[in-house]
């Protein structure tokens, strides 16, 4: 009898052994591939059970969470979700996350160790923490005067604080409202299917994530290029450019879009006020591949790891080119091309005598009772040129601002400087041109610039004759210009 009992016992030994084995394998060897199958609902249902944070601008939130009453309870919703978009991405319970949603999504959803009161206490609770708030760069009037002057046109704004990268504005029109498929649910795929098949892209950000030729708002990068590498001595000084120039090694005539043969000879100075083609061209030529490469480069060009914190496009100016080829790219034509971002960065760059400050849209994370748990501080990016080249360049954009091509950007009482692009487009150049304008602003009471803004228009209904970069793009840039110094001024 006692042998039974034995064996009995022996058997229910090699039954707890193998019950735990399995167990263990379930538990920790299969529990990452368990918690990622599609099929296991708990982490959404844990992770839509509380409210999610806020995203902040000047303090106030541009979210808010809808209790559904569903399994996954709490919906995203958006406070003037188009104007917003940009930024803030989608957090859809479907379709996942995206820009400010996407990149801070563990302090959003309350799953970031640094929102937990202790160490540790978030595996010893077994809980999640509310979801803490994200405030951003953005200044609110600059935002909504980008927003409405771009009137639903295709393009794009972007603006940032010269002297600490803050982005303070970031639109891209069309645009759509990401709370119509932040749920579940025949509506919100419908919502989806909806926006991702319309031919004009509303979901795709124009700002950071689209890259166009520049056109002559490169010519700010190439004047800087001539003068850092001595190319001309100094900005009033003949260029020696014929009038057409004929591209190196072609028998093809470059010509004038305006200064006719103003452009002749034409120094550095009233090159870039009237925007001369062969001058630049000619110039870019002059100093050289490498040298152009690197002056590029040291402006932002050709790098493909800038965050905001969503990833940005990388901006393009080609390292193998013939002179023919460099010449077209050295007035922002050929291969070269920029976000609106990029070029804002061009911008900033003169306005803060040469430095490029890194670009962020987050400012701060906080808990969902305020307290700060991280901070973006200024940091310097790169050095695009001698702060002697950049105070020249100060005064060529402002000059092309108060006589130039860019006068419709002119703000009584205010320093404005800009440089206004019609970059061609399409096979043989039979597309619409792209309108862009850059500029920055400085109050006359002000110690240094207040804003640099980059604007570009694609509006592929406009007829060809109407669209330029002081007529369609400087406005733009005149009303963000003017919504950060009231900003500015009310402080």
């Amino acid at each position: 009898m006692t042998r039974y009992i034995r064996r009995a016992c022996a058997f229910c030994l090699v039954l707890l052994v193998a019950l735990l084995v399995n167990a263990a394998r379930v538990q920790v060897f299969q529990a990452g591939s368990l918690d990622d199958n599609p099929a296991n609902r708990r982490g959404s249902i844990a992770r839509y059970a509380q409210p999610r944070g806020d995203i902040l601008v000047q303090g106030k939130p541009v979210t808010g969470s809808r209790d559904s009453r569903q399994a996954l309870r709490f919906e995203r919703t958006y406070k003037n979700g188009p104007l917003y978009s940009p930024v803030t991405g989608y957090a859809s319970q479907t379709y996942g996350s995206s820009f400010v949603e996407g990149a801070e999504e563990d302090i959003l959803s309350g799953t970031d160790p640094l929102l937990a009161p202790f160490p540790f206490w978030p595996e010893l609770s077994r809980s999640r923490e509310a979801g803490g708030d994200v405030e951003t760069t953005l200044d609110a009037g600059a935002q909504e005067a980008a927003f409405r002057g771009l009137g639903g046109k295709k393009g794009a704004v972007a603006a940032v604080e010269p002297s600490t990268g803050r982005i303070l504005a970031l639109v891209s029109t069309p645009s759509y409202d990401p709370g119509e498929f932040a749920g579940t649910g025949r509506g919100a795929a419908d919502a989806w299917r909806r926006l991702t098949a319309d031919p004009d892209r509303p979901m795709l950000n124009r700002a950071i994530r689209e890259t166009y030729p520049p056109g002559s708002t490169f010519k700010v990068v190439t004047a800087a290029a001539a003068l850092e590498h001595d190319v001309v001595d100094g900005t009033d000084s003949q260029t020696d450019t014929p009038v057409p120039y004929t591209l190196p090694g072609t028998t093809t005539r470059l010509g004038n879009e305006s200064g006719g043969a103003a452009c002749e000879n034409a120094t550095l100075a009233e090159a870039l006020r009237i925007s001369c083609n062969t001058v630049f061209a000619n110039l870019g030529v002059r100093v050289g591949l490498a040298d152009m490469v690197r002056t590029a480069q040291a402006f932002g060009f050709n790098d493909p790891g800038v965050h905001v914190p969503m990833v940005v496009s990388r901006s393009n100016f080609d390292t193998d080119m013939n002179p023919s080829q460099l010449a077209l790219s050295s007035i922002g034509q050929f291969n070269t091309r920029a976000t609106p971002l990029q070029m804002a960065l061009v911008a900033a760059a003169v306005a803060n005598g040469g430095t490029v400050m890194a670009p962020h849209l987050v400012d701060r994370a906080t808990t969902d009772g305020g307290t700060a748990v991280s901070t973006t501080g200024s940091s310097s990016y790169r050095q695009a040129m001698s702060p002697y080249t950049a105070s020249e360049l100060q005064k060529m954009m402002v000059a092309a601002v108060e006589s130039g091509t860019g006068t419709n950007a002119r703000i009584k009482g205010v320093t404005v400087g800009g440089k206004t692009g019609t970059a061609q487009n399409g096979v043989n150049n039979e597309g619409t041109p792209y309108a862009w304008f850059i500029s920055y602003a400085q109050d006359r009471d002000a110690g240094q610039p207040q804003v640099a803004v980059a604007v570009v228009v694609e509006d592929a209904a406009a007829d060809r004759a109407d669209i330029s970069g002081g007529g369609s793009a400087a406005p733009v840039a005149r009303a963000v210009m003017e919504a950060v110094l009231r900003s500015a001024r009310a402080r």
